[in-house]
C-alpha cells in the first residue's frame, strides 16, 4: 500500500459525504479498526488520501478473535501493513476464541473502545458499508425486529462518553470497495470465514442477496440501505414523540394505589396512553416495561401492556418476569407483585 494514491470517483464521493455530514471533523485523532478484508483496505487508502487535506491522524487497531485457525497470521499481515505506512498500530488478542458471531462483535466494540480510550482517539472509524446494512436488514427482518432493530448501522453513536463510532461507507458496496481494491492492487486478506454458511449472515451474504439482485432488483442493497436511513428519520421522530408522552403520563410523585408500595414498581397514566397513537402507546409501553422490570420487552410482553390502556379496571396480566404483572388500578397501570383478586380480570 501507498500513502497517495491516484483520485477517483470514490475519493470524491467520500470527500464530498464527510464534509455534507460533518462525520470526521478535520485536524482529528482517528482510530481505524481494520480487519485486513476488502472494506476496511479500501477504507484505509481512502482516509491515506484524503489526510492531506483533512490534517488527520490515522492509527489502525485489530482485534484478534483466535478463530479461525489462521486469525494470528491475519493479525500478522495486518501489522506488517501498518508498519510499511509506519502508523501507530494497536493489536489485542479475545482471550478465548470466539467462535459466535454476536460474541465476536461484542468483544470487538469493547475492544475498540478500550484502545480508543486509553489512546486518546475520540473516533472510531469502522468499514461497513450498504452491503452491511442491507444484510442486517434483512437478518433483523427474519428475527422480527420493530423498526428500531431494523435501522441499526447508523453513521455514528456512541460508544462510550468520550469515543464516537463513525461509519462513513454506508454509500458503497461491496463490489464497489472490491473494484477499488482490485483497481489500487491492495493486499486483501481473503478470511475463509466469510465463505462458511454456518453462519447465517454469510448464507444472507451469498445466497439471499445474489437471489434478489438476480430475480429482484440488481441494486438491491442500495435500495435496502436507503430504507434504514429512512427508518433512521422516523425512528428519531416516534422517539421524540414517545418521550413526550412518557413525560405527561409518567407521574411526577408515588400515586395513591391499593397496592402497598414495596409491591409496586411503577405506575404509568394510561388516559395520557390513551389519547396517542397506537405506535406511541407501543412505544411508551415497552420503555416503560423495559425500565420497570429491567427487560427487553417482546411482542408479546409489550402488547400484553397496551391491552390495558382500554381495559376494564382490575385487569391485569400474567408475569412479566417472575411475580411481576401489570395491573389496571384506574387512571394507571402498574407494575405490581401478582396476588390473588377475586375481582381481578386477567389478560394473559
Amino acid at each position: 500500500m501507498s500513502h497517495v494514491s491516484a483520485w477517483t470517483p470514490l475519493h470524491d464521493q467520500l470527500h464530498r459525504l464527510l464534509r455534507q455530514r460533518l462525520l470526521l471533523p478535520a485536524q482529528q485523532k482517528i482510530l481505524l479498526a481494520i480487519s485486513g478484508g476488502q472494506d476496511s483496505f479500501c477504507l484505509l487508502q481512502l482516509l491515506l488520501d484524503l489526510q492531506p487535506k483533512w490534517g488527520w491522524t490515522l492509527a489502525l487497531a485489530h482485534g484478534d478473535h483466535r478463530w479461525p485457525p489462521d486469525s494470528g497470521a491475519n493479525a500478522e499481515h495486518v501489522a506488517k501493513i501498518a508498519a510499511q505506512l509506519q502508523l501507530p498500530f494497536f493489536l489485542q488478542q479475545a482471550p478465548s476464541a470466539l467462535k459466535s458471531e454476536d460474541a465476536g462483535r461484542r468483544w470487538r466494540y469493547q475492544m475498540l473502545t478500550e484502545i480508543a480510550e486509553q489512546q486518546g482517539y475520540p473516533q472510531v472509524v469502522t468499514a461497513h458499508t450498504a452491503s452491511d446494512r442491507a444484510e442486517t436488514l434483512l437478518y433483523n427482518l427474519t428475527r422480527g425486529s420493530g423498526m428500531d432493530g431494523l435501522q441499526a448501522l447508523s453513521w455514528q453513536r456512541p460508544l462510550s462518553a468520550k469515543v464516537q463510532l463513525v461509519r462513513p461507507l454506508l454509500t458503497l458496496t461491496r463490489s464497489q470497495t472490491g473494484e477499488f481494491c482490485q483497481q489500487q492492487g491492495l493486499p486483501i486478506w481473503q478470511d475463509a470465514m466469510n465463505q462458511d454458511l454456518a453462519y447465517r449472515r454469510n448464507r444472507i451474504r451469498q445466497e439471499v442477496l445474489p437471489y434478489l439482485k438476480t430475480h429482484f432488483n440488481p441494486r438491491v442493497e442500495t435500495a435496502l440501505a436507503q430504507t434504514v436511513d429512512i427508518l433512521q428519520a422516523e425512528v428519531a421522530f416516534l422517539q421524540a414523540e414517545t418521550q413526550r408522552l412518557l413525560d405527561a403520563a409518567l407521574p411526577g410523585q408515588p400515586p395513591a394505589l391499593s397496592a402497598t408500595p414495596e409491591d409496586c414498581l411503577g405506575a404509568i397514566n394510561r388516559h395520557c396512553l390513551q389519547r396517542a397513537a397506537i405506535a406511541i402507546q407501543r412505544r411508551a409501553i415497552r420503555q416503560f416495561l423495559s425500565q420497570t422490570l429491567d427487560l427487553s420487552p417482546n411482542y408479546l410482553q409489550v402488547e400484553k401492556g397496551v391491552a390495558l390502556v382500554t381495559a376494564p379496571n382490575g385487569s391485569r396480566t400474567d408475569p412479566f418476569k417472575r411475580q411481576w404483572i401489570a395491573e389496571v388500578q384506574d387512571p394507571w397501570i402498574i407494575i405490581c407483585s401478582a396476588s390473588p383478586r377475586s375481582k381481578s380480570t386477567s389478560l394473559g
